[in-house]
């Protein structure tokens, strides 16, 4: 980060922007320049190093975006159900008297017994 304060910031420091696109613009030119820059006292420069090294690592991103869950931990009661925040979530009659997780995300409640999922129900947010 410092040296892009040094780098960019410091380049930019005396000009006047009138857009956040013409600001932009004049970052991206000076940091494909930075990038383009050898190291000190080495011929290799950031984006060859980028180029040998992580490119080749990179994987696409997941088709799902992420979300959010809470875990919480809960025991079968005799009814076969879990209670989640003043909500009772049935569960297979089997696990009665057993401990369970519970993830709990925005709009469900997935209950999970040795790492397999057991049930899954639509959480109440109103």
């Amino acid at each position: 980060m410092l040296l892009v304060e040094r780098w960019i910031l410091a380049a930019l420091r005396h000009h006047e922007f009138f857009s956040l696109d013409e600001l932009n613009q004049a970052i991206a030119s000076l940091l494909s320049g930075l990038n383009a820059r050898p190291f000190q006292r080495r011929t290799e420069s950031r984006l060859s190093l980028f180029n040998t090294l992580d490119l080749p690592a990179l994987r696409a991103l997941p088709m799902t975006a992420y979300e959010y869950a809470v875990w919480r931990h809960a025991k079968v009661a005799p009814d076969y159900h879990v209670q989640f925040d003043g909500c009772y979530f049935s569960v297979p009659h089997s696990l009665i008297g057993q401990r369970v997780d519970l993830r709990i995300t925005g709009g469900i409640v997935e209950v999970l017994s040795r790492g397999n999922r057991v049930a899954c129900h639509q959480r109440d947010t109103a």
